[in-house]
């Protein structure tokens, strides 16, 4: 019998990915086979797998916890936001249209019928299958067509976990609010809570949780506290206000340019990690000043957020700073707004027709087509071996500049079409060598490795869980089911 778990949540961002990627670390290291799994994620953060299909970049991170092999039935349907009332869809790695606001309560049902069919495929396969939620099981106005979080505890009998980020307070309301209105059937399927991002003296809570678990009749299975060296990519933009290294004295500062549809924001990481190396995010012209390299990241929206940037006066800025002779580095969007056109005639990103003048700085047009380029490309550059992943409709053009990555280099501006390329420690320690001499600053390589210092967060979060919930017990309901436990009202009167 497969063991299966539910890691919901009291709201997004709550320590979901967190508890689920620990829990996958911590269970194969049982010896067990464990499978990560989203029905749907909605991010603009994805990741290519070796067989070319697309999936969230959070289950990619927790099939490398759980030492599996990434595939599209660990994120079967993926919703890459276009704008507040439009998603692009991605089902079993593959584009699939596009899905608008209005269609979330009845218009999903091939979705949850492809999302249900991939679950039970790893339930076959796999001797645990660690399921992570999205947002709040206690969206109400959402339940009919749920298929993500009690939906699918509903289709496989699965026990289910409420996660709460004690950090942003009220921790006990949200998680017996989120148990009492849940329909019968639903609540009978949560086994507990875990409290995430706890920080101080455990005692000082314990009165809290003793009342909970009176309150409800289940059981609090640990508190997870809060560690800075807990850092793992992200599915969407909400915690990209504390994604910063510390200020360093004398260190290369890199300014991110946040775009309102930034997406692929981790292939920054790497530049995190560096400790002659300060990242911040910008927003605004001033942000970017004093920085000595500024990148533009991938978008899912390169024409709208183009537009964006110039309403800002972004735009200038970037141009100043590359007049300047200092480095500007574009990533897949980004790059292709320092282009000379952006062109969508088919409305694969916005409006049919719509052709827009870049930013002038590489000699390189851009068309989106409808078919997408999903690849594991790799090459060199700087004289080093690097590797990347491609995700992109953009077709590029070339003109004169030097070709760089699958996309263009004109002396101090850097474009590419590869994602996750400063991810190779050569090609990012060259490169930020050629960024430091062209600010003028002085820049030692580090022996920092990139895919070790992710292996060491993997199993900083596995100690974490290991030491502070009660993982035995969370593998005994995976495997034997939710206990009897009380129905709340006002859910239970219903």
């Amino acid at each position: 019998m497969t063991g299966s778990l539910l890691v919901a949540g009291t709201t997004s961002d709550a320590g979901k990915s967190i508890v689920t990627t620990g829990l996958c670390r911590a269970f194969a290291r049982r010896g067990l086979k464990v499978a990560p799994y989203k029905a749907q994620n909605m991010s603009n953060n994805s990741m290519v797998c070796g067989d070319g299909a697309e999936i969230g970049r959070a289950q990619w991170i927790q099939a490398l916890a759980a030492g599996v092999v990434p595939e599209a039935a660990m994120n079967p349907v993926l919703l890459k936001p276009g704008g507040d009332r439009k998603s692009h869809v991605v089902v079993m790695g593959q584009p699939a249209g596009e899905i608008s606001s209005a269609e979330f309560i009845g218009g999903r049902t091939h979705l949850a019928a492809a999302a249900h069919a991939a679950y039970d495929d790893l339930a076959a396969r796999f001797d645990f299958v660690v399921s992570e939620g999205a947002g709040s099981p206690a969206e109400i106005n959402l339940r009919a067509g749920d298929y993500v979080n009690m939906g699918l505890a509903r289709h496989a009998d699965i026990p289910t976990v409420v996660v709460g980020d004690i950090d942003r307070g009220g921790v006990f309301a949200a998680m017996y609010g989120t148990v009492a209105l849940l329909e019968p059937a639903d609540q009978r399927l949560v086994a507990g809570f875990v409290v995430n991002k706890f920080r101080g003296d455990e005692t000082l809570l314990r009165p809290g949780l003793d009342r909970l678990e009176a309150l409800t009749g289940r059981r609090v299975f640990g508190v997870l506290p809060w560690s800075p060296d807990v850092w793992l990519d992200s599915e969407d933009a909400l915690d990209l206000e504390g994604r910063r290294s510390a200020d360093r004295d004398g260190a290369v500062r890199v300014a991110v340019v946040r775009m309102p549809r930034i997406s692929n924001f981790t292939d920054v990481d790497a530049l995190g990690l560096e400790p002659g190396v300060d990242v911040v995010f910008a927003g605004k012209p001033q942000d970017l000043s004093g920085a000595d390299v500024i990148v533009l990241p991938g978008t899912r929206a390169t024409i709208s957020d183009l537009a964006w940037l110039r309403s800002r006066g972004l735009d200038h800025a970037v141009l100043r700073h590359a007049k300047a002779g200092l480095p500007v580095m574009g990533i897949c969007g980004g790059f292709q707004m320092l282009g000379r056109r952006v062109s969508d005639p088919d409305g694969v990103e916005g409006e049919a027709g719509a052709s827009v003048e870049g930013l002038g700085l590489l000699d390189v047009t851009t068309t989106f087509r409808r078919d997408k380029v999903l690849r594991l490309p790799t090459g060199s550059a700087l004289g080093t071996e690097v590797t990347g992943y491609e995700i992109h409709h953009g077709r590029i053009t070339q003109g004169h500049d030097e070709e760089f990555l699958g996309g263009a280099r004109s002396a101090n501006v850097f474009g590419t079409m590869w994602h996750g390329s400063l991810e190779s420690d050569g090609f990012r320690k060259a490169f930020l060598a050629q960024a430091a001499q062209l600010s003028g600053r002085a820049y030692e390589a580090s022996d920092v490795s990139f895919a070790a210092s992710r292996e060491r967060r993997l199993d900083l979060l596995g100690d974490l869980v290991e030491r502070h919930l009660v993982v035995d017990a969370l593998l005994t309901i995976a495997e034997r089911g939710a206990p009897d436990v009380p129905l709340l009202p006002p859910g239970a009167a219903t």
